[in-house]
């Protein structure tokens, strides 16, 4: 056996089902399955989970079938976290549940959507897809007759607090939670939390560039200008000197996603093995995370992230969807905050009265969960008096 590994086949400073904090509310035991394979069960048969189907990663859903939605997204966070965290001889159930569920807050049409509902929301705290997250599981969904949410362990509530590391100034939904349920918000999260970060960063930033290329607004060889986006090609090419172009896109993503995951096991072993931790509680208190990139791929990946955000985030096409959503989506703030009676009867409920904070926030809450053709929908519905209300 692995001397790192106890037992059990964890490392000491994995989060174990035994050591868990529990839920808010109490309930029996799971059977079979352990507190985390719970809180992933849970995670997926959540209608916030299914919403993801038809919310945008980058290209809103019409825009063709085979580009990556949010769902499709978490999907491949999951799965690239399930193998660093086997890896890492962590846990791989909460690993996974995170990642699951580290996009359940993200609203309609992507990053612009978000943009859209801050700019509404600054005169009320402002809008956060990671706290909208925690919103949705301990408070929107609403599958239980004994509690509101999930009711998720305190471990997966916790990480996907910090999904971006401690909070110094946290929202204002995750300052009211944290008062109703503590979450430590001033430290690090596990390292299962970590993992489920850090793939999500090797996720979008992958899928993104094979998408970006798919839709045509860069090449491949454009891409190869980077220098790991370069390695990657020049080795699938060593490998298939003759493959067709198209394969050659999924050839290149799927090495700089292996280069990705194998650097990020190797420099948490090595800072791991700096820090020798003797439980998930030391892995919480260090002044830094553990599970990283070196210093190497940090500047690597940076590179693919700025070649993104110039060829891809801002170029014209995307613009031209992106600003047609967002104004879509403030108009319909505006509306229903001044009229909330437009509102589904349980959301009429929630804002009571017109243009005051509680009506925001209900409108800012029903917006958040649209998906991106419910929203379109929403929108005909209202500015178009053709369009049966």
């Amino acid at each position: 056996m692995d001397p790192k590994r106890l037992p059990d086949g964890l490392a000491p400073w994995a989060v174990r089902t035994e050591n868990s904090r529990g839920r808010l509310h109490a309930e029996p035991g799971g059977g079979a399955r352990s507190p985390f394979q719970r809180d992933r069960d849970r995670i997926i048969h959540a209608t916030a989970f299914r919403r993801l189907q038809y919310k945008t990663q980058v290209f809103v859903y019409h825009e063709g079938d085979h580009f990556r939605t949010r769902l499709t997204h978490s999907l491949e966070v999951a799965q690239i976290a399930r193998s660093i965290a086997r890896e890492l001889a962590l846990e791989e159930d909460l690993a996974e549940a995170l990642a699951l569920a580290h996009d359940l807050g993200h609203p309609p049409f992507g990053h612009g959507g978000e943009d859209a509902l801050d700019a509404m929301m600054k005169p009320y705290g402002g809008f956060d897809h990671n706290a909208q997250s925690l919103k949705a599981v301990t408070r929107l969904e609403t599958r239980y007759a004994g509690f509101d949410g999930l009711n998720l362990t305190w471990e997966t509530l916790e990480g996907l607090a910090k999904h971006n590391g401690p909070l110094r100034r946290p929202s204002p939904y995750i300052v009211e939670y944290d008062r109703l349920h503590p979450l430590e918000l001033n430290t690090h999260s596990s390292a299962e939390a970590q993992v489920a970060a850090l793939a999500d960063d090797i996720a979008y930033n992958n899928h993104d560039l094979d998408d970006g290329i798919r839709a045509r607004l860069f090449t491949l060889e454009e891409a190869a200008t980077l220098p790991l986006v370069r390695e990657a090609h020049a080795e699938a090419l060593r490998a298939n000197p003759a493959m067709p172009p198209d394969r050659a896109v999924s050839e290149v993503v799927r090495r700089v996603i292996n280069a990705m995951v194998n650097d990020t096991v190797a420099e948490t072993r090595r800072r791991i093995a700096a820090l020798a931790p003797g439980s998930a509680a030391d892995i919480r208190a260090h002044d830094r995370p553990v599970v990283a990139f070196s210093d190497g791929m940090m500047e690597a990946n940076n590179e693919l992230r700025a070649f993104l955000f110039q060829r891809m985030y801002r170029h014209w096409r995307v613009n031209r969807t992106t600003q047609k959503c967002k104004r879509a989506l403030q108009l319909l703030f505006t509306l229903l905050h001044g009229e909330p009676r437009q509102l589904p009867p349980w959301w009429q409920e929630k804002a009571g009265e017109a243009g005051s904070p509680a009506a925001a926030q209900a409108v800012c809450d029903y917006l958040a969960g649209m998906t991106d053709r419910f929203a379109l929908e929403e929108h005909r519905r209202l500015t178009d008096p053709s369009v049966p209300g």
